[in-house]
């Protein structure tokens, strides 16, 4: 079971490292895509970021 905690934790480190990627790189760019997509890219990185704290938490009370 912690094994599989730890892998999802990752899987949600990674998931925010890239939305942050996109959304950086949208920003940077400007245009349609980023008036479309900014704000809500923003929040999927605030979420997922969320997610991966409370497993953080979840792996740290499992060990």
């Amino acid at each position: 079971m912690n094994g599989f905690l730890i892998f999802l934790m990752v899987l949600a480190m990674i998931a925010t490292l890239a939305v942050l990627v996109i959304g950086l790189f949208a920003m940077a760019r400007g245009g349609e895509f980023n008036a479309r997509y900014g704000n809500r890219l923003m929040w999927w990185r605030i979420r997922l970021q969320v997610a991966a704290i409370l497993l953080f938490i979840l792996v740290f009370l499992a060990s």
